[in-house]
């Protein structure tokens, strides 16, 4: 889903650890169980789509990191291993999508020669875990050449590098894919998913289909925003930080810890924040940076350790009276409205709220593309008192967005955004009917 166009891989340059060691990593059964075999010994991979917060991972007890592209590969790579991490490297393959034709041989040979300069000048870096062959070159496609483009890159790194495995990533899982790795991919040494609400259906599909090795969950997350409910107007709705934490962790426990012998660990995403249907719906952190609830549960899950402070908790939202969800909200332009969020903080704290009316988003890509974010809405009537909100609706028709963060003592954060439709007034009508009516009286 995060992705990027710019392989980056020319700026590259021999890794500044000239003193470390490279680490041997490989993929093993071990007493029944698929895993990594890091120096020898079991590695299982809790893992952040990302690489920024690093502090923030460390204290929730991740041990690596995964990127999508090459670009600044040696400054992260130095960056992971400073702070005890490993990195899944990805390598960005064009997408058919974007306008890459796996029909023309020069551009393919062109892709496959940067990768082959790129990769020996980093394969000796001990922060290494593994490489990923593409991310998601699935999505959208139809020309399954691709495969085989995976596949020569694949075999090109077992060739330079044997200390490293080898993993693709596709958007979901299709049946016939796994067939086409299967058959055009030996060198892929396990099978890399990028699943949201259909995690569930990730690892008995895979043995249904054939892939009898291990596998692991390099993207996972809250319900996607093309799998939920939507509004009449097509808004569809997000989950609160409350919902999405118990949906992570409920997910972590049940579709990846569970398959532990098969499922050699997991890359929860976002581990940061960005725009992507709204500027809440993936990030484990705020714009500003802010700890959401989500990760007091990986923190438990990941180090069995309870944190000494908790999010807030949002239970609910609501404008006039009418719960997020439960039906469309149409509200009148100019009109003035109430919002109230019900919300505990665990530790009894006094919160801070903040509300944001926006318009909804229509700069909607696919596969993380980039999309540019909505402008809060200035200069309308907002007052707060407590959990409620009062607010004036915009003049203008359209669908808009009222979101709220809810702050502790440490900057902590609960939020929730609903969705709503504005019409125009009547008032211009009626008036018009009025003046009518007095003068027909005269």
């Amino acid at each position: 889903r995060f992705n990027t166009l710019n392989l980056g891989v020319a700026a590259l340059c021999l890794t500044t650890l000239s003193q470390a060691q490279v680490v041997k990593t490989e993929i093993a059964q071990k007493g029944g169980q698929w895993t990594f075999m890091r120096n020898g010994e079991p590695y299982y991979v809790k893992g952040a789509g990302g690489h920024t917060h690093i502090k923030e991972l460390i204290t929730c007890g991740g041990n690596s990191i995964r990127t999508w592209s090459l670009d600044d590969a040696e400054e992260i790579l130095d960056m992971a291993h400073e702070n005890g991490l490993t990195v899944m490297m990805g390598l960005w393959l064009g997408h058919e999508r974007h306008g890459f034709d796996y029909d023309d041989e020069e551009a393919v040979k062109r892709q496959f020669e940067r990768f082959k300069t790129a990769i020996p000048k980093i394969k000796d870096h001990p922060a290494l875990l593994c490489w990923a062959v593409g991310n998601e070159v699935d999505l959208f496609y139809s020309n399954t050449k691709v495969w085989y483009a995976v596949q020569d890159i694949a075999k090109m790194i077992h060739e330079l590098d044997g200390n490293h495995p080898t993993t693709t990533v596709t958007a979901g899982l299709d049946s016939t894919e796994v067939q086409l790795i299967m058959e055009r991919c030996p060198d892929i040494d396990f099978y890399g998913v990028n699943t949201y609400g259909e995690i569930g259906m990730v690892p008995e599909s895979l043995l249904k289909w054939g892939w009898k090795g291990p596998f692991m969950i390099t993207e996972w997350g809250p319900t996607g925003h093309w799998e939920v409910a939507k509004t009449k107007w097509g808004a569809p709705y997000e989950q609160t930080s409350k919902e999405k934490a118990e949906i992570y962790d409920k997910r972590y426990r049940d579709y990846i810890l569970a398959y532990r012998n098969r499922c050699i660990g997991s890359y929860v995403f976002l581990w940061g924040q960005k725009q992507e249907t709204t500027s809440t719906w993936y990030g484990l952190f705020t714009a500003e940076g802010d700890w959401t609830s989500t990760l007091d549960k990986l923190q438990i899950a990941w180090t069995e350790q309870v944190p000494d402070n908790f999010a807030p908790e949002l239970n609910s939202i609501k404008i006039e009276g009418k719960e997020k969800g439960s039906e469309n909200v149409v509200l009148t332009a100019g009109m003035r409205y109430s919002a109230i969020a019900e919300v505990v903080d665990p530790e009894g704290a006094k919160l801070k709220y903040t509300w944001q009316i926006l318009p909804e988003s229509t700069d909607i890509k696919a596969g993380g593309d980039a999309e540019s974010a909505p402008t809060p809405l200035l200069g309308l009537y907002g007052r707060k008192k407590g959990n409620t909100y009062r607010f004036e609706t915009p003049a203008e028709e359209g669908a808009y967005r009222l979101f709220v963060f809810i702050y502790d003592k440490e900057g902590k954060v609960a939020y929730a955004n609903y969705p709503f439709y504005v019409e125009p007034s009547d008032e211009p009508i009626k008036k018009a009917i009025k003046v009518k009516r007095r003068t027909l009286d005269l």
